[in-house]
């Protein structure tokens, strides 16, 4: 058996294995599990700080890699459609303040990234593959409404089409609001 194939056996039996038990699963309405982590400028980003904002929480496996890249230039090429819906993006992924600030200075990207290098945030969000050793955020997504409550969850995300979406449900979840 080749290396690659033993990596693709194993891997997925080691994470069963070795991976704590899931989060609760997170629903719609309920309270957005609070957190604090520093981002790309050494400052710390909580969720209570952002009361009074729709705040679009996203989670990516690993800076500078193609569909985190795709998907990162696409908020960032719509941050001022983003900005009018009194949203705010948080970006989040196990890779280092240091990987996050070149990912950032990179794209030139105008909004947190958050270092969450021990998979803490993740794993209340039920957002993070634990292969035992290593540990990836996985593609989910949560919109959070001003109050605090999770108002989406993205699960199945397509970085090219995953912008366009949180546009048009930020719009529909505003207008229910009344706003």
């Amino acid at each position: 058996m080749s290396r690659l194939t033993l990596l693709f056996v194993f891997l997925p039996l080691m994470a069963l294995l070795f991976s704590p038990f899931a989060a609760a699963e997170l629903k719609t309405g309920e309270m957005a599990p609070q957190f604090s982590l520093f981002d790309q400028h050494q400052k710390s980003v909580s969720l209570q700080q952002q009361r009074g904002n729709w705040v679009v929480l996203y989670f990516y496996p690993k800076n500078d890699t193609p569909g985190c890249t795709t998907e990162a230039c696409s908020f960032r090429d719509n941050i001022n459609r983003l900005i009018a819906q009194q949203a705010v993006i948080l970006g989040v992924s196990v890779d280092s303040i240091s990987s996050h600030q070149k990912f950032a200075e990179k794209y030139r990207l105008p909004f947190s990234l958050l270092a969450d290098k021990d998979a803490v945030v993740a794993q209340k969000y039920d957002a993070v593959l634990n292969l035992g050793i290593v540990k990836f955020a996985k593609r989910h997504s949560f919109i959070i409404d001003p109050q605090g409550r999770i108002a989406r969850i993205y699960r199945n995300v397509d970085p090219q089409k995953h912008v366009a979406q949180i546009l048009k449900d930020l719009k529909q979840l505003q207008k229910e609001e009344g706003k």
